[in-house]
């Protein structure tokens, strides 16, 4: 099947155990998948456009993706090309075929993998809505901000990533 939604139940002594969701794509697609839930993705087939996954996206050995990439967890086994944004950690299998930029806080390079762009770890990110709740100012105005190269920030497709420690050292000159 190509498109394959299943559940299946996590490991929990508690009775009312949560239920974890796992979709795996084996076939050619393109566009942009965006989950807001925790979610785990797998993708073992052809994907061109934009990722967005909250929870573990695992690119399979014989996958070919081209996309900018945005998740939590993500393991990359097939070919890509395209920016990498991973939240949590990032793992290159030895199979895994990376052309693009990495932004990671951690990054595991198993020998045997290819990585060919620019790679910088980050500590602690924020994401607009997150930097607004935090500067106690309007989501609208950190745009602005940033559109205007004001504030420190990288832009990551359609939107901006914020790094704490540089926001802390530019909050703190009373630029805001």
């Amino acid at each position: 099947m190509a498109f394959k939604p299943s559940k299946t139940r996590s490991d929990s002594a508690s009775s009312s155990s949560q239920e974890e969701k796992t979709i795996e794509i084996s076939a050619q697609m393109q566009g942009s998948l965006s989950f807001k839930d925790p979610v785990n993705l797998k993708v073992n087939g052809n994907f061109n456009g934009t990722l967005d996954v909250r929870g573990t996206l695992t690119i399979g050995n014989n996958a070919f993706v081209e996309a900018h990439i945005t998740g939590e967890n993500i393991v990359l086994a097939g070919k890509v090309r395209g920016d990498v944004i991973a939240k949590r950690m990032l793992v290159l299998m030895p199979t895994a075929v990376l052309t693009g930029n990495i932004t990671t806080p951690k990054l595991n390079i198993v020998e045997g993998a290819i990585f060919q762009g620019q790679c910088q770890m980050i500590e602690d990110t924020m994401n607009i809505d997150e930097l607004a709740k935090y500067l106690q100012i309007d989501s609208s105005a950190i745009i602005d901000l940033a559109n205007a190269g004001k504030i420190p920030a990288k832009r990551t497709g359609d939107s901006w990533i914020f790094e704490r420690s540089q926001i802390d050292s530019w909050a703190s000159t009373a630029q805001i």
